[in-house]
């Protein structure tokens, strides 16, 4: 029983790393890193937000605003040019690697 917990353990823990990594990727493909910086934590401009350590639901629901129109304040135009490029599981993927970032 105790080895089936261990190696379980593992598992999560080696998913919960390729996410990252998936993430990771993801936020540099699909252009996040040239407005909001490596990371997330140095954006392009003071009006652009930090994204690193956000949570990650809220992340992903601005995103996802941002996407289908709800949200349409503030810098939201400038991200609603590229969101088409991005789908809802990649959205949540970029969402839990920030979530991640301290």
């Amino acid at each position: 029983m105790k080895t089936k917990l261990l190696f379980a353990a593992a598992l999560t823990a080696l998913a919960s790393t390729a996410a990252f990594a998936d993430g990771a990727a993801l936020y540099a493909e699909k252009t996040c890193i040239a407005c909001h910086g490596k990371e997330g934590k140095k954006p392009l401009t003071a009006s652009y937000p930090k994204l690193a350590g956000q949570n990650a639901t809220y992340l992903e629901t601005q995103m996802l605003d941002i996407q289908s129109g709800a949200r349409a304040n503030g810098s939201s135009a400038a991200m609603k040019g590229v969101m088409h490029l991005v789908s809802a599981s990649e959205i949540k993927e970029i969402a839990l690697y920030l979530s991640k970032i301290k």
